[in-house]
């Protein structure tokens, strides 16, 4: 290990020189590597950040109960206690007329003008029932058979397809996966061998002089795993312009909507994809390495 920190000046301007031996060929496999993350990592973060809003919305499941208005308040407090008493049922509230259009107005934002144009208020009050999602078709069934209940709003289809479009997304993403996996390898096992190829003469006087085989080989792990890391960083870069603007419209258009810290999301990208990269490129150079010798 000394011996290779002694020698780091050395491998870096051999990477150097071995990245700028084919400089062209080398600068399209690395913008080639930077698309191809790229498009990983798009799916990767969108898979995750679907996967985080999901369980947010599982985890704030809630129904809203509408009852028979013409009931008193005993009837209306009766009700609860019986909506209180069915399995699966967390925290029940009563929310009157008054909180419900303040609720609409806060989901409305600019649009809200359009409430002031009705002379009464047109929401009515309810009851928001906090409940396990897993549950979901026992308490609705049972719902359904208590006297005084009018109406029952969920959001169960929603949750459904939310959680298909994220398990689909994780698919796509095992395959992007593999498909990046293969794609990366066979580009870095390329460039190393042309440049073991272009190189050969000093490789032979490497070894009449003595240096050992994995000291040769270094600088070419080394540039296979740097150009990876380029190409993980550009798409990281890319996705980020993305992200900033797809952030600035959701929270524009759907202020409410529980969605993961931008921060967060750009943390996992990097926690993932930088490592995946370096892998890579470790593994093609190796792969590019073994076929030179054979």
């Amino acid at each position: 290990m000394k011996t290779y920190l002694k020698n780091t000046g050395y491998f870096l301007r051999e990477t150097k020189a071995i990245f700028r031996l084919s400089l062209k060929s080398n600068v399209l496999s690395l913008l080639s590597t930077g698309l191809i993350f790229f498009i990983l990592t798009l799916v990767i973060s969108s898979g995750w950040a679907t996967g985080k809003i999901v369980a947010m919305i599982q985890n704030e499941a809630e129904l809203n109960v509408y009852f028979d208005e013409s009931m008193g308040e005993g009837a209306i407090r009766s009700l609860i206690e019986r909506i209180k008493g069915i399995e699966g049922v967390g925290a029940v509230y009563f929310i009157e007329e008054e909180e419900a259009y303040s609720r609409m107005v806060e989901v409305l934002g600019k649009e809200a003008e359009v409430l002031k144009f009705f002379d009464e208020n047109p929401f009515s009050p309810f009851i928001q029932v906090e409940i396990n999602l897993d549950k979901i078709g026992s308490i609705l069934k049972e719902l359904k058979n208590v006297e005084g209940i009018d109406y029952i709003r969920d959001n169960k289809e929603v949750l459904d397809q939310m959680s298909r479009i994220a398990e689909m997304i994780k698919k796509t993403g095992y395959l992007l996966v593999t498909a990046t996996a293969i794609t990366t390898l066979v580009i870095i096992s390329h460039m190393i061998r042309l440049g073991i190829y272009s190189n050969k003469e000093q490789i032979d006087t490497l070894r009449l002089l003595g240096a050992p085989e994995p000291f040769i080989a270094f600088p070419y792990v080394l540039c296979g795993v740097l150009l990876t890391l380029g190409g993980g960083i550009l798409a990281i870069l890319l996705v980020f312009f993305i992200l900033k603007y797809f952030y600035a419209l959701i929270v524009g258009a759907m202020p409410l909507l529980s969605i993961p810290p931008m921060e967060t999301v750009l943390y996992q990208m990097v926690l993932w994809i930088l490592p995946l990269c370096g892998f890579l490129g470790a593994l093609g150079s190796v792969i590019g390495l073994n076929a030179s010798e054979s």
